[in-house]
């Protein structure tokens, strides 16, 4: 019999082997890897440290009264035409006086009363706040019920870091077509500068079936972040059904913008501040600006562009030839030489994969194969590796979004065409 030393060196060379064969990362994984983190609940956000939370365990009456739903954008890219604005005051820079902390107790409380009255609570709990350590977040959660059904409902609250780009941290704002096809977002300016960002998405966000998952953020102009979710027919994931929530995205926006968290808000640690970067780190961004002229000036002439999506290093959009929608990225980034060492080959990709690395040392690698998704899309990529480290990475799916339905039989551009996009110098320079 082997002994625990045997066994732990054959693991260990185990890993190593199955590390060593991983396949590369497609081009849009850090972006997709934040966007989704952003939908995740804020208590396994990438910002939260791990941390050990009191939980209070609460029980009593609760509430409702259902009012219409919010509109917005559609999975098409459409508009709808939204309701009015919850009422009740805007929350903006707290005026309650500064307050160490609060219990979860206190968040759940607070939580309950402004649901309205009608219904059922049960499987409450809420973590407070502290500022001696790791940040751990306020937070409440309950299940509520009423005749019609019930909903699993949580509250955060957080400040966000004046430090990172609003996009790349909390909640807010809705985000793109390509990258939640069946999202349906609206988000509004309020008086005093809050932010308010409604959105009427699903669980498993890929899917327009399964659980129903609607949430509010209100983003107010001092920078604290209230999010309020709710699942229908339970807590996340404990229904597979399709039912509505039973609050609707009015209530649910009526609740974080209650001056009832005032307290919670004030109990929020101080934002950090953040020295500037400096010049070398400025000269490493490549702008959302210039990415999207470039593209444009590349894309056939007598097509559409819609759903633009760019910022740093990243842009997104949808380009109709007339004959179906099809999304178009480009990534480009500095620095890339190790980050990429050993993935600019075809070991291990699936689909058509041709890697070869030209005269000047410039590797290109260039697949077409299915979705990872594991839909009916079709992904074509060149990615494009300089001797300097520089990297472009352009890829296009036959649909608006690479979990959406196909809309046309394959790709927009030729590959030739998605090479010369990739192979565009002028993302580096201007």
């Amino acid at each position: 019999m082997s002994s625990p030393e045997d066994l732990e060196d054959r693991l260990a060379r185990a890993l190593t082997s199955a590390a060593g064969t991983f396949p590369p990362p497609s081009a849009d994984l850090v972006r997709r890897s934040v966007a989704r983190g952003r939908r995740l609940r804020l208590l396994r956000a990438v910002r939260v440290a791990a941390a050990t939370a009191v939980c209070a365990a609460v029980t009593a009456g609760g509430a409702l009264v259902a009012t219409g739903a919010v509109g917005g954008r559609a999975g098409d890219g459409t508009t709808r035409q939204a309701g009015p604005a919850a009422s009740g005051p805007s929350v903006g820079q707290s005026s309650a006086p500064r307050v160490s902390s609060v219990s979860g107790a206190e968040m759940v409380r607070t939580l309950k009363s402004l649901l309205p009255p009608g219904g059922t609570v049960s499987a409450a709990s809420g973590t407070g706040s502290r500022t001696d350590g790791p940040d751990v977040r306020p937070t409440a959660r309950l299940t509520y019920s009423t005749a019609r059904g019930s909903s699993g409902i949580t509250l955060d609250i957080a400040r966000l870091d004046p430090g990172l780009p609003a996009d790349q941290q909390g909640e807010g704002g809705c985000l793109p077509v390509e990258v939640r096809p069946y999202d349906t977002c609206r988000t509004e300016k309020l008086p005093g500068g809050a932010v308010l960002s409604t959105t009427e998405s699903f669980t498993y966000p890929n899917s327009d079936t399964g659980q129903k998952r609607w949430y509010v953020v209100l983003t107010t102009a001092a920078g604290a972040q209230l999010t309020v979710q709710e699942f229908g027919g339970g807590g996340e994931k404990e229904s597979a059904g399709g039912a509505d929530p039973v609050l609707s995205t009015a209530r649910l926006a009526s609740i974080v913008r209650s001056p009832a968290w005032d307290r919670a808000i004030a109990a929020l640690p101080a934002p950090r501040t953040h020295a500037s970067p400096g010049p070398s780190a400025t000269r490493q961004r490549v702008t959302g600006t210039r990415m999207t002229e470039v593209l444009r000036s590349r894309l056939p002439h007598g097509g559409t562009v819609s759903d633009l999506h760019a910022g740093d290093g990243l842009v997104q959009l949808v380009y109709d030839d007339g004959r179906g929608r099809n999304m178009v990225e480009v990534d480009a980034q500095h620095g890339m030489t190790a980050l990429l060492a050993g993935h600019m080959g075809c070991a291990g990709v699936e689909g058509d994969c041709r890697a070869t690395t030209l005269s000047d040392g410039t590797k290109v690698k260039k697949v077409q194969g299915p979705s990872e998704k594991g839909g009916p899309a079709v992904v074509w990529l060149v990615d494009v590796l300089y001797p300097d480290g520089r990297r472009v990475a352009a890829r296009e799916v036959n649909s608006y979004a690479e979990s959406a339905p196909v809309t046309r039989p394959r790709p927009a551009l030729a590959m030739d065409e998605l090479l010369a996009i990739a192979r565009d110098q002028r993302y580096f320079t201007g």
